[in-house]
């Protein structure tokens, strides 16, 4: 197998992810948090850096294109699912800091930040993981 996705593959996550990027905000109109939230548990993991890595780069790559700004919630959890649906054990993490308030939202893997800087880890107290 390659090591790095060709063409037509990254073309298809790029689809992809756009198409979570919607159905994510279409979710979130329609039922809140509750419609966007996973519903079970990550998987038990195997760790697929290549892949977590190609994930990254695609919701990196096509957020620019999106309609309208993407937040870090949205960021995480459509990562998450993408991670998830590749077998990725990949949990969302929803951190504070209470003064000056300041919340942030990110991905770990086997409790390494994936999507994001890892100083939000230290730094920030983790409010929920889901």
């Amino acid at each position: 197998m390659p090591t790095d996705l060709t063409g037509w593959r990254k073309a298809l996550l790029g689809a992809r992810v756009l198409w979570e990027l919607a159905r994510y905000d279409l979710l979130f109109a329609l039922r809140g948090m509750q419609g966007v939230r996973p519903r079970r548990r990550p998987p038990e993991g195997r760790d697929d850096a290549r892949r977590e890595r190609d994930i990254c780069d695609a919701v990196r790559s096509v957020a620019p294109f999106y309609w309208k700004p993407i937040r870090c919630l949205q960021r995480s959890i459509v990562t998450a699912r993408l991670m998830r649906s590749h077998g990725i054990s990949a949990e969302v993490v929803v951190g504070y800091r209470p003064s000056p308030f300041f919340g942030h939202a990110w991905v770990e893997v086997s409790g390494r930040v994936a999507n994001d800087s890892p100083v939000y880890q230290s730094r920030l107290q983790v409010l929920e993981r889901f």
